[in-house]
């Protein structure tokens, strides 16, 4: 109890010191840029100074300079890194001092280079040894003369002086050429100085050639700063944790498996030559699938509808025409022959993005609007969106055990299970649970037979598709139920004796619906999530427009696919990109339930193995990269969209 106690007051104390700090920096910036037009001197001071402490900070906090270190308690070691800092934003905050107030320019460069180029030269004596960068001129020419050319190009480009940003640019390729591109620990105390003093010369001339604001200009510097102080923190914070990680992910992807020497695209090409991430051997084996059969005779139904349709409206396809729902599943239908017969990584990828997308979505809509204005709205939409609230390790476990599968002599503890077992046993008995349930079947038949003749004999035949296809499956299911073949349908078979036994489905272990069976629990979570957001979208369509439809004589049928979809299609791209995004990233559900096995990994499983089980930095980091570029163009039509709408 001790140690938990200990824990949470620790992290107690750091959450109160974060939020002290956050507010602090908030408030500190507002009361900065309160100077600059009451005293624009005490302003740049006081905003040179803490850049000097932040570069204090970030080579002393990392232990990079001389003395950062103690070992005499709390206080002496938070004394050893602060003084650093200290110096370093009294000597910059002195030159952006005197940057404001003297105007010979001649003075002023001399002041900018020297001051900044003196205060760089200091903090490079006092790195470590294990820090000194060693000389590399190659290295540090290409980088100062490539980033220096594209700062005064990107200055000529926005119709600026280009020597400003040529200064910039060689500062900063200065750095790089001095500090990243050679190794470190094996350089000498002066070129450590050198590698800090030219760069910070640089700056000082960059910060010096700029003449002293007047008060037009410090007013636009005060109207301005709100933008900065508000977004700001949240750019620095985005850049920190997601620009800059992303840069380096990227680099990283680049280099060998320890990361020490450039092998450049090498790791991609090995992804996609590597079997386990894309297999096509098997591809042939699509056209005996009895998916992509089915699936191919519903796209020919499709065809058939779609050129009566277009004989009489003028369009082969149109939102709610009788060829809609043939050509969705047969569609998806064909796509999951194409997924269970070509395997890899990659595939699986593609697979998860379809199938919960997909079905999300639909049932999300559906939902939203069968709940819209019944008896028990918010108590079935609270119910179907409370799995969001799971995390997904936790759905993941639930479903887990719902899958279980117990050897034929136990009975089934996991539920999927013990229906499908149940059903056998039903399905091949004879008492009076049998006779009911095939009664039932034969009910429902002649109830769907009923809606398939009244649907075409009102000539109207996109009515009839849904209760047909309901028809057909539950035909099919009865059929096998009545034991006319087969002997039966559910979890049995029969050992040599002739003695029934279960026979449950292994159902995350089998491949390839495996894979699907893991889909379905990021679909019951996210089918909440879309309802919600759909459900929304639906209230907001104008009843004007819903009234007028009405005084038309549309049907509700009409209604919904004329006017309310229509409507809300934003919306619903809205959720489709954001659950592409979603899904392209999914993780926790494989590592949980299959970590990966029996071909089931994706790709954020295989980045994790190559990164932190096989150590292989340079394959991960490509990984990586590959999820983060096939999000781009997801997140850019998104983007494009709402630009559009705004």
């Amino acid at each position: 109890m001790g140690d938990i106690a200990g824990k949470f007051l620790t992290t107690l104390i750091t959450v109160v010191i974060a939020v002290a700090v956050s507010g602090g920096l908030w408030v500190g910036a507002n009361l900065l840029f309160n100077q600059v037009r009451s005293s624009y001197v005490r302003y740049r001071a006081l905003a040179w100074g803490a850049c000097g402490f932040a570069i204090g900070v970030l080579l002393a906090g990392n232990r990079i300079t001389v003395g950062a270190t103690s070992d005499g308690g709390r206080i002496a070691s938070f004394a050893s890194w602060v003084w650093l800092p200290a110096l370093a934003a009294i000597a910059v905050g002195i030159v952006g001092a005197a940057l404001a107030i003297i105007t010979a320019s001649n003075i002023r460069l001399a002041i900018g280079a020297a001051g900044l180029g003196g205060t760089g030269i200091a903090l490079g004596l006092l790195v470590e040894a294990e820090w000194r960068p060693s000389v590399s001129i190659a290295a540090l020419i290409i980088w100062t003369f490539v980033i220096a050319a594209v700062g005064a190009g990107g200055g000529r480009l926005l119709g600026h002086d280009p020597i400003p940003g040529a200064l910039t640019g060689a500062a900063l390729g200065w750095i790089i050429g001095a500090w990243a591109a050679p190794a470190l620990g094996s350089g000498s105390t002066i070129w450590s100085a050198i590698a800090l003093g030219v760069p910070g010369a640089l700056i000082g001339v960059r910060a010096a050639r700029s003449p002293i604001a007047d008060m037009a200009e410090r007013n636009r510097v005060d109207k301005r700063s709100r933008s900065v102080v508000f977004l700001g923190p949240a750019l620095l914070f985005i850049t920190a944790a997601l620009v800059i990680p992303t840069i380096r992910t990227i680099y990283l992807s680049l280099l060998d498996r320890q990361s020490t020497e450039f092998v450049w695209f090498s790791n991609y090409v090995t992804i996609f030559k590597d079997p386990k991430a894309l297999d096509l051997s098997m591809w042939s084996s699509i056209f005996t699938s009895r998916l992509f059969w089915i699936g191919l005779v519903l796209l020919v139904v499709f065809v058939i509808l779609g050129l009566r349709d277009k004989r009489q409206t003028g369009r082969m396809v149109e939102l709610g025409s009788s060829g809609m729902a043939p050509l969705i599943v047969g569609g998806v239908l064909v796509a999951f022959a194409v997924f269970t017969v070509l395997r890899g990584t990659l595939i699986n990828n593609l697979w998860w993005v379809l199938a919960v997308t997909l079905f999300s979505t639909s049932l999300g809509l559906a939902i939203a609007v069968l709940a819209d204005g019944a008896k028990f709205e918010r108590v079935a939409k609270s119910v179907i969106f409370m799995p969001m609230a799971i995390s997904l390790v936790g759905a993941s476990v639930v479903w887990r055990f719902m899958y279980i599968a117990r050897d034929s002599s136990k009975s089934q503890t996991g539920v999927m299970n013990a229906l499908w077992v149940g059903l056998g046993r039903l399905s091949t008995g004879s008492g009076l649970p049998t006779i009911i349930a095939g009664i039932a079947l034969a009910i429902v038949l002649v109830l769907l037979l009923g809606a398939v003749a009244r649907a075409l004999s009102r000539n109207e035949p996109a009515r009839a598709v849904m209760p047909g296809a309901i028809f057909i499956l539950v035909g099919w299911f009865a059929w096998r139920f009545w034991g006319i073949t087969g002997g039966g349908i559910g979890g049995f078979r029969f050992n040599d004796a002739g003695v029934q036994l279960a026979d449950p489905i292994n159902f995350i272990q089998e491949p390839p619906f495996n894979n699907f069976w893991l889909m379905v629990v990021l679909i019951w979570i996210q089918t909440g999530f879309a309802m919600v957001i759909l459900s929304a979208a639906i209230k907001a369509v104008p009843t004007e427009l819903i009234e007028a439809a009405r005084v038309d004589g549309a049907s509700t049928s009409q209604i919904f696919w004329r006017v309310t979809l229509p409507q809300i299609a934003t919306t619903i791209g809205v959720v489709v990109t954001t659950l592409i995004v979603l899904v392209m990233k999914v993780f926790d559900i494989v590592k949980v339930m299959t970590n990966g096995n029996f071909g089931t990994e994706v790709l954020a499983n295989n980045m994790y193995r190559e990164a932190f089980s096989n150590f292989s930095t340079g394959v991960g980091a490509a990984l990586a990269a590959l999820i983060f570029v096939s999000v781009l163009p997801v997140m850019y039509i998104n983007i494009r969209r709402m630009q559009r709408e705004g």
